[in-house]
Parts: C-alpha cells; structure tokens; sequence
C-alpha cells in the first residue's frame, strides 16, 4: 500500500514538473516573440534596426555566460558551469562555422519579425521541417521515408496557401516573408552543424552557447553597417532613455533563457515532445496575437495555420515511430547475437 502511494507520488511529482517546464517554455517563447516585435516596430520604441538588436542579444547572453563561468570557478559548490577558453584560435577555427549559421539564424529571424505580423510569424518560418529533410540527404545522404515526405509536402502547401492569404492583407510582406524562409533554412542547418560542433566541447551545450554568442558579437558588427544601420542608431531619438535599454536588456534575457528553457525541456522530456510542444506553442502563440493586434483574418489563411500544425504535428508522429521500430530492430538484432 505504501510502496503504491510513494509510487503515485513520485509519477504525480513527475508531471507537475514536466507541466512547469512545458509552461515555463510557453510563456518564455511567446514573451520573447512579443517583446522584440514591441522593440522592433512599435510605435513607442519602433528602433528599425533588428541586427543591432540580435547583436545587442547575444552580448546579453555573453556577458550572463562570462558571468556565470566566473562564479563556476569560485564558487564551484553552487555554480556549475563547464571549463573552456572562447579566446583559443584552434577552438575558434572548429566553431567559427556554426557561428556563421548562428549568427544569420537570429539575424534573419529578427528582420522577418521586424516585417511580418506576430499572426504570420509561424507561417513565414514554417518550413524548417522541410529544410532538415533535404540538407538530412544533401549532407549526410539520409533518406526520409515516403510518410515523412507526405508531411512535407503538406507543410509546403500550407505555407503557400498562407503566402496567399496573407497577401491579400495590407500587412503583408514580401522581405519579411523571404526572411523567415532564409532563418528556417539557417536552422536546419545549425541544427546539422550542431551536432559536430558539440564533438569540440565534449557535448557541453552551455559551453557552446557562450561560444557562440562571443563570437556572433563580432560577427554582427560588419552586418550592422551593410544593413545601414548605424544611422539609425546614432539618430534614433530614445538612444539614451533609460526605458529602452531596460526593455533592449529585457530581451536579451529572454533570448539567452529560450536556450536554457529549450534544453530544460528536452532534459525533463525529450527532443520529440519539445517539437511537439513548439507546435502546440505556435497554434496558441498565433491565437493570442491575433486577439492582442485584433487582427482579423480569412477562413483559408486560418486553414493554413491548421494544415502546417497537423502535418508537423504528424512528421513529429512518424519520425517517433520510426525511431520505435528502428530501436526494436535493434534490440532483436542483439539479443539473437
């Protein structure tokens, strides 16, 4: 009788926790969507230049890593946080090309957002499913099974009938649109080059975030001034208030604690639920924008947010099964040797 009700506890404690982090991940995700489409283009602060703010987000997220190595190392009973020197050239040549992908990723991801309406946002970056498909077989020569291309082939469709219907809107955006695409394609392959790259850290991922956070600072200086940015900057009216670099602060925090939810997430789950949980995500995040911005949309363009949630929801599906059946095979291969 005690062993079940220490049993029931234990399963109850288990997913009162999964429920926290699953929440905690929501809420993080869809404040960190708002807050940079506030910074980005709304009539209070309206900065017009998202580079800079990707830049300023990653020197956040620097300086919190910088921070929490420090006290890794003096006080190492509280804090814990992995060995390593972002400054050796050897680490910095072996790191440098996930970086690069970093650095557009975000860049690219902020300039969609800077465009498009946080409504569309999901749709406009809908297809990195997609990407992963096709870098998967260009790059390590991995076939997709004919399911999983089915999916695809779904979530393109409701990407272009959204395209089409968000046209029809006076909000709609070409750049912003095409932005999104470039940042779905740039993680698919982070997310490629993520794996080599974790080989050079001994699989830390905190250690490679403060790697590449460090490193896209640099990176994004030139970026800042081919976007013509600089400009903008040095005249923007609000340069020295206070409130904007509490609320440019703000977002930077939340850029670095997407990172640390993520990957609180995934521990407590899995790598599948997350993507199950970032879909759900991304049905509610849209919901709650188009009730904030009081957007009103079309049946066809709110049928389009259903056909690429399901067809993600059912690649997510698929690819778990497999997975199931190639761990089974497996297993039956070893226990005939």
């Amino acid at each position: 009788m005690y062993k079940n009700l220490e049993e029931h506890n234990r399963l109850v404690n288990k997913y009162l926790k999964i429920f926290f982090v699953v929440s905690l991940y929501w809420c993080t995700s869809i404040l960190t969507v708002f807050v940079n489409k506030h910074l980005l283009s709304s009539d209070t602060v309206n900065l017009g230049a998202p580079l800079f703010m990707s830049w300023f987000q990653c020197v956040v997220s620097t300086v919190i890593c910088f921070v929490a190595s420090r006290l890794s190392r003096k006080y190492p009973s509280v804090f814990t946080f992995p060995e390593g020197n972002p400054l050796d050239i050897d680490t910095f040549r072996k790191i440098l090309p996930l970086s690069v992908l970093y650095t557009l990723m975000i860049g690219a991801n902020n300039l969609s957002l800077s465009y498009v309406t946080v409504a569309f946002y999901y749709i406009g970056r809908s297809l990195t499913t997609v990407f992963s498909v096709v870098l998967t077989y260009v790059i390590l020569r991995q076939r997709t099974s004919f399911k999983c291309l089915l999916c695809c082939g779904a979530i393109v469709i409701g990407f272009w009938l959204g395209v089409d219907q968000e046209s029809l809107t006076e909000v709609f955006s070409w750049r912003g649109t095409i932005f999104g695409v470039l940042s779905s394609l740039a993680l698919a392959m982070f997310s490629i080059q993520t794996k080599k790259s974790l080989a050079y850290v001994n699989q830390e991922v905190w250690l490679l975030s403060y790697y590449n956070n460090l490193y896209s600072t640099l990176l994004f200086l030139p970026l800042i001034i081919i976007n013509g940015e600089l400009e903008s900057i040095i005249t923007y009216p609000h340069l020295w208030a206070s409130w904007f670099w509490a609320a440019m602060t703000l977002s930077g925090i939340c850029g670095f604690a997407i990172g640390f939810v993520t990957a609180l997430e995934i521990k407590v789950t899995s790598a599948l639920t997350h993507n199950i949980s970032g879909t759900a995500k991304a049905c509610a995040q849209t919901v709650i924008a188009t009730q904030y911005y009081h957007d009103v949309r079309s049946a066809l363009w709110w049928t389009s947010n259903v056909v690429v949630l399901v067809a993600s929801a059912a690649y997510t599906r698929v690819k778990q099964l497999e997975m199931m059946r190639q761990h089974q095979q497996r297993s039956t291969a070893t226990q005939k040797a």
